[in-house]
This record gives structure tokens, sequence and C-alpha cells, in this order.
């Protein structure tokens, strides 16, 4: 471990403990590497079985059921043990647990948890609630008090996600409304519930004031005539300024009270589930400002949507709520189980998906999922879409704008063209993730990142000036996707259900028809309203706003699906009697082909491609639609969709978003295949085989018994790891454990203050026996912070397998050994950094920007 940058530090030398210790009495190592069982048993599993060997290497210092080498509880502890028998006559000696300052086992900001120490302790915690249930009925009510505790944070987590949702939902349709006009009767209406007593409100035409008298557009409040062009340029003025505001004021929430509220939300959340700590990024102001933001970025009219971002919003709701129960509130992993369910309300209350929901948590976001998890993340997803739907925020019993009625069949020719949607999804991800990121990775080198604002401003005004002349780009993403996945019926007089229905046949909406000169129109106001919205979304995604992709990505695919639909359509209408179309048209003029069903498709064919999301995409859609009959479809597109992107780049935008930012994480879903060993990576390397191959400093270490308080601190004053490897003596170099930086610092500064005697020259010592010396300065025991039981591999050890104890260990380092002495160390940096070399990328990116 050499030296580092500030950054360096702050974000990864992930310092994790578990490893072989030194047997004194007979001066030889007990080599515990658990490395074998990588590759054999499940992630679970495998973390149950490290966990239950480290409870077994810390067992002996349990006095009370806690551990007191975690020693985070804050318990005073009563040294009538073994292990405090090697303490009589040494009572003057500081034993940090003893007089334990605040903060010892916490995690600074920018760190990596220590997944196997935080389950052990919650393990330890658990075991000393048990015991203390026969002691009365007291103990029993904590007790059970503790086992429910889980169920009710998910339960208020659910409750606040689905009130946060149904509260953005009703804020953001009213602003975007205020956009194009006003109710006079009732201004807190948008225009849908001021005109529940008009005519139908799907039209798409330019001029919608005669739609509704109770509605004012602009330009009517101006006093122009309804359908003039005084009308029209006033209505385009104001639609301009009301946009700007919204989008400067969302612009400025973020930037003066909460800078994390920005973007949607979900790498930043995949990354803290994974073990990151990012500080304040779930908490109470980022929680406010993003809500706000996305009501005003969504009526600025932006190509972006909220739904994303109800991720982010849920699992702000489930770190606040967490703090309640110290179970979760204290203990960074047993937090993340509350988040997990958190993210799969967020989903729930986004699309009316609570199963989907908990499969997106499973599938995307979650990097530790146990079968409780699975339980409460159902139970909480559920209770969230159960408030959404009691708020009934759209007014017509339905948890999303865009649900679908109908049935009609699809038959098997028609996998066809819903396989190539499927293969357009994919190329369209893959176009947009590369040039999202080209833009993305422009703005943080160039002077534009430096004026978020004026960046906003820009992007809001040409997204204004441009979508305005366009009834498909004007209207708002969701309303524009219901438009394209609804069937037309009698009630319907848009341009896009212009179609040439005979009076002849019963039931003529049931058939398809040639299409009209309306359909035409249509299909090239489509075609404009994809090119627009494939080009903005690319420079909209990413700027300082709260901003989410999943509603433009159907956007896009839904333009493509009904296209194509519409196209499908008009080749079996004009060729009913083909051998082809047999299955399809009864009769000359009646055929079945239904393009919502192709927007449908082509919904889930885009969002698959831009964020790789197979099984719970579909589950989405279909929960979203209601329609199982059409699960083979969405099935068929969405995995053609990945398979394509796939094969253009395996990565999703989410992903690369992470890559581009420089968050320490290491996905389960790639494999690792190079031949290099463990001794190719460790630091410091400056030997291999007998010679040296890289200039690095010499490995920091602490030794258990010969080191002073001032060589200590002089170490922590030269050096930014986060952690050092205790050893029997600098000569020997046999491993006894491994010390947290930040512990060490609270217990050196805690025993200056506390203990007389305790001076500069006082020797530290890790070790179970102190000997006294009465001319000597007071020593300072500090073994209770020493974690004992550190991970440890051999030199030689693939990195195929270190790679897969990190991502299912969660580990944070593993010190490496050769014929038992410690020679250096691997931290999760390190492994991204050699990664990032192997795919020829420059490895000094892993850094937390």
């Amino acid at each position: 471990m050499m030296e580092h940058t500030e950054t360096d530090a702050l974000l990864v030398e992930f310092m994790d403990p578990r490893q072989p210790t030194y047997s004194r009495s007979t001066g030889s190592i007990r080599n515990n590497d658990r490395s074998a069982v990588a590759n054999s048993t499940d992630d679970d599993s495998l973390l149950d079985m490290t966990v239950d060997t480290k409870d077994f290497h810390h067992r002996h210092y349990d006095l009370d059921g806690h551990g007191r080498h975690f020693g985070l509880e804050g318990h005073r502890y009563d040294n009538g043990s073994e292990d405090s028998g090697s303490l009589q006559g040494s009572s003057n000696i500081m034993d940090t647990l003893d007089d334990l300052p605040p903060g010892i086992g916490q995690y600074d900001d920018f760190h990596t948890i220590d997944w196997l120490r935080d389950i052990a302790r919650d393990r330890m915690r658990h075991r000393h609630i048990v015991k203390k249930r026969q002691e009365g009925c007291w103990e029993q009510v904590k007790g059970a008090h503790d086992a429910w505790s889980g169920w009710v944070c998910v339960l208020l987590v659910g409750v606040a996600a689905g009130t946060c949702a149904g509260i953005i939902d009703i804020g953001s349709s009213w602003m975007s409304d205020l956009k194009e006009g006003v109710c006079l009767e009732a201004f807190w209406f948008n225009r849908e519930q001021c005109c529940w007593s008009g005519p139908s409100l799907n039209s798409t035409s330019m001029n919608e004031d005669s739609d509704c008298d109770q509605w004012y557009s602009w330009g009517r409040m101006m006093g122009s005539g309804a359908g003039g062009a005084g009308s029209y340029i006033i209505g385009y003025l104001f639609y301009i300024l009301w946009a700007l505001l919204f989008g400067v004021l969302a612009a400025l929430l973020v930037r003066m009270f909460a800078p994390y509220a920005c973007g949607s939300g979900i790498p930043e959340i995949k990354t803290i589930l994974s073990g990151f700590i990012i500080r304040g990024y779930l908490g109470k102001w980022t929680l406010l400002i993003k809500s706000l933001g996305m009501m005003l970025s969504v009526a600025a009219g932006l190509s972006l949507g909220k739904e994303g971002p109800f991720v982010h919003v849920a699992c702000c709701c489930g770190n606040i709520f967490s703090y309640l129960f110290p179970k979760y509130g204290r203990n960074e992993a047993k937090k993340r189980e509350v988040l997990s369910a958190a993210a799969a309300a967020g989903v729930s209350v986004a699309f009316g998906a609570p199963i989907g929901g908990v499969l997106f948590s499973l599938e995307e976001v979650s990097y530790y999922f146990p079968l409780k998890t699975l339980w409460r993340s159902f139970f909480c997803a559920l209770i969230a879409a159960f408030i959404l739907r009691s708020i009934n925020p759209f007014g017509n019993d339905h948890l999303v704008m865009f649900s679908i009625d109908y049935n009609e069949p699809w038959t098997l020719q028609e996998l066809i063209p819903f396989i190539l949607i499927g293969a357009l999804g994919g190329l369209f991800g893959k176009f947009f993730i590369k040039f999202n990121i080209m833009w993305c990775r422009y703005r943080k080198m160039s002077r534009l990142g430096n004026y978020p604002i004026f960046e906003v401003l820009g992007i809001v005004f040409i997204t204004a000036l441009l979508s305005y002349p366009n009834p498909y780009t004007r209207m708002n993403s969701s309303e524009l996707i219901r438009l394209l996945v609804s069937r037309c019926g009698p009630e319907d007089d848009t341009e896009i259900c212009d179609y040439k229905r005979s009076s002849n046949i019963t039931d003529p909406f049931k058939w398809s028809a040639l299409a009209g000169a309306g359909v035409g129109s249509a299909v090239w106001k489509l075609a404009l309203a994809l090119i627009f919205k494939m080009i903005i979304t690319i420079f909209t995604f990413g700027i300082k706003i709260p901003a989410g992709l999943f509603i433009p990505s159907m956007a896009v695919g839904s333009i493509i699906g009904r296209i194509v639909g519409i196209g499908v359509e008009q080749l079996v209408v004009n060729n009913a009697n083909s051998v082809f179309f047999s299955n399809i048209c009864e009769s000359q003029g009646k055929c079945i082909i239904t393009p919502g069903l192709y927007a449908m498709v082509g919904a889930a064919a885009a969002l698959g491609g831009v964020t790789r999301m197979t099984v719970s995409l579909v589950v989405i859609m279909f929960e979203l639609t209601g329609g199982l009959e059409y699960i083979v479809p969405m099935m068929a597109a969405a995995m053609t969709s990945k398979w394509v992107g796939d094969a253009l780049g395996r990565e999703s935008i989410y992903d690369a978003h992470i890559a581009l930012n420089g968050y320490p994480y290491l996905d389960h879903k790639e494999e690792f295949t190079h031949t290099t060993i463990a001794a190719d990576v460790m630091r410091p390397r400056y030997w291999r085989y007998g010679t040296g191959v890289r200039n690095d400093p010499p490995l920091a270490v602490i030794t258990q018994d010969s080191m002073t308080v001032e060589e200590t601190e002089s170490l922590l004053r030269n050096t930014e790891h986060n952690g050092f490897p205790v050893v029997v003596s600098r000569e020997s170099q046999y491993l006894v454990g491994f010390v947290l930086r930040r512990d060490l610092n609270l217990a050196i500064a805690n025993a200056r203050k506390t203990s007389e005697g305790v001076v500069s020259n006082s020797i530290i010592y890790f070790t179970g026996h102190v000997p006294v010396d009465p001319n000597g300065p007071a020593p300072l025991k500090l073994r209770k912070i020493l974690d004992m039981a550190p991970v440890t591999i051999t030199d030689q050890t693939p990195m195929e397998t270190v790679v897969e104890m990190f991502r299912k260990l969660g580990l944070r380092q593993t010190l490496v050994t050769h014929n038992g002495r410690l020679l250096g160390i691997i931290t999760k940096k390190d492994v991204l950094r050699h990664i990032a070399q192997l795919r020829n990328q420059d490895p000094e990116s892993i850094l937390f920007n």
C-alpha cells in the first residue's frame, strides 16, 4: 500500500477484516483460508459460512452477548471474564471498549461498509436478545419488538412512498397543464379535472379551447379569439415562459439546498446498496428537494420522467425511517435490507407494479437480497401501491396513466414485427448510451459543468421552442404513451384514429381499416417527434435537476412501435386475401391488427435496450397493462432488445454512469476471465519471483507490542490508508490482525483525554497480556479494536477467486501472505483498477467524482 491521493483515501482503501492469526504458543500461523469455498456455494450461504467463522473467532471476546471486538452499541462491559484476568494488576491500562468513544466501528463518507462485520454484529445482538428473553416478561416484549420492527419499518416506508408518489403525481399534472392554461372556476384543478363534464380529452388538435368551456387557455385569457394566430402565438410564448420558470426553479432548488437531488438516482442507489457510503444522499433535504424538483422538471416539459426518481424518493423514506429502529439505523448492512424494500416500493408506485418492483429490486439494484428481504420488499411494494390507489392521483381508478382495456388476440406471424421492434429497441439503447455518456463526459471535462443552471435553461428553452409546434411533443410524455398504446374507439376523433371504417359491418371499430389522411399526417408528426425525442433526451439525461429515463425511453419505443404497428396493419388490410394472413383476417375487411399493442411492445423494447432489464421489465409491462395474453410478445421483444444491446455493448445506462462517476461498484453480472493472480494486484508490488516490478513504498504495518503512541500517530499523519495490518514484529511479519484507521484515531484521542499516564512514549499493546513497568509510562491496550480474523489469501490465489470473494462476501480488503508471512494487501479499489487496466481503460478513473 503506497501513497494515494486524499481522494483515494476518501474512496476506497476499503479495509476489511478476516484473516489468519498468529499462535504465540506455537509460533506458527493459523491460516483460516476460506477462499476455496468461494466457487462452490451461492452468495448467501457463502456469506453465512464466513460470518459464522468470524463469529467463532470473536466468541472468546463476547462477554455478555455483544461482540466486544465490534463494540458499536456503546455498551460498557463487565471485565469479570477469563479474558479480563490478564488485565488484573494493570488497572491503569486503558481498555478502549470500557470507555468507548462515539463513532468506533462506524464508517466515514465515501467509504465501503464491512458486510461481514456488520452481519456478525447483528447476530451477536440477536443472540444477546434471545438470551435475555429468559429473564422476564419485559425482555420478552423487547424481543418481540425486535422481531417485528423490520415489518413495521417497511410498512412505514410503503406508506410514505405511496403518499409522496400521490403528491408528486398530482402536483406535476397540475403544473404541466399550467403551461397551456388555467381553470378559472377552480385554479387547483388540472385540465382533465376541470373538464370532467366536457367531451373526450384525447384530442391532439392545436386549439383545444372549444373542447371545454371551463378551461381557459392563455390566449383566451388575453382576449384573443380561439384558433387564431394571436391565440397561438400567446400560447406559444406562455408555454416557453412557464417552462423556463419551472426549469430554473428546479435547478436553483437542487443547487442551493440538495445537490444530490439531481439525476435519476438509480446509479447511486445501486452503488449504495452494494455497500458504499454517500452521506446525505438519502437525507431529509434530498427527499424534499427531489420531490419538488420532480414536479417542476416534469412540468417544464423536458424529455424526462418522474418514474425513475421515485426509486430515490422511496429509498430516502427508507433511510429516514430506519433510524427509528436502532437495529437498522446503527447497522449499515441491515439498513440496506430496508433500502432494497424501499427500491421495490419506488417502482411499485411509479408503474403500479408491486411484483415488478420486487423483481426490479432483485434483478437491478440490490447487492445482497436474502429471502426475508424478498418478503418484506413485496409487503412494502404492496402497501405503497395500496396507498397510491387510495389517493387516486389520476382520478381514473388506475395507478398509472397508460393502462389499457383491450384484449384483442395476436397471431404467430406478428412475432416477426415484434422481434423487429425488439431489435430496434436494442439499437436505440446502444445509440442512447453511447452518445449520452459522450455528452456527460464532455460536460464533466469542459467549462459547461461549471454552469449547470445555464445548461438547464438552454435545454429547457430548446425543448419548449421545438416541441410546441408538434402536438405529439408538446403533450406530456405519459399522455403521449397513453395515446399511443390505446385502441381507437368510436369516441376518438384524433388524427391517429382517422380510418376509413365501413358502416356495413357490425362493430366496425373492432376490425382494422384503411388509413385516412389523418393517420398519414400523424405518422409524419410521430416520425419527427421520434427524431426530436431521441436527440433531446441524450442532452437532457444528466443535467442537474431530477430526471428519470423510464418514461422518455418508453415514449421513444411506443412511437417506434405505433409506426411499425400502423405499417403492419395497412400491409395486412391491403393484402387480406393473402394465404400468409389467412389466420389474421376472417374475410375481406375483417382483419385484426392492434397498433396499440405494437406501441406497448415498443415501449418495453426501448426501455429494455436502455436499462437491460428482462424479467422485471416484462412483469412491469403486464402489470401496467393488465394484458396477460401479451406476455409472449413482450418477452420476445425484451429478450431481442437485450441480445442486440449486449452484442453491441454490455453496459446498461446505469452501469455506464456508475463507471463514468468512478463509483466503486463490482457488478455481479460480469465474469472475470483473466489468468492473473493476487501477486499481480496486491500493494506493495515491489517484487515478483525475486525481481522488482514496481517501485511501491513498503507496506505500512503496526507491531503488536513495540510501537509507541507517537510512532502510531506519526504513521496516521503520514499515510492515508483506511486500516493497518498488525504483525508480531517487523522482522517476522507474522500476522496478528487488522485495525481500522478510524477506530485507532478515536481510541488514541479518547485515551489521551480520559486516561492518566498515557503519553507520547506509551507503548501500544494489541496483545492479551501487558507487562507492567512501574518506572515507565502507562501502556495503552487496544486489543479490543483489533480484528483478529481478517480474510487472507496467498500470493498465488487466482484473481478470479479474489474477485468472487469481493463480490459475494462484500469485502473491503484482503491481506496477502506467502508461507504464512504478510506480503501485501488488496483493496476493493485495487480490484477495480486491475479490471479497468485489463480492459485497456485508465485505472486512475476509479475515483469518486
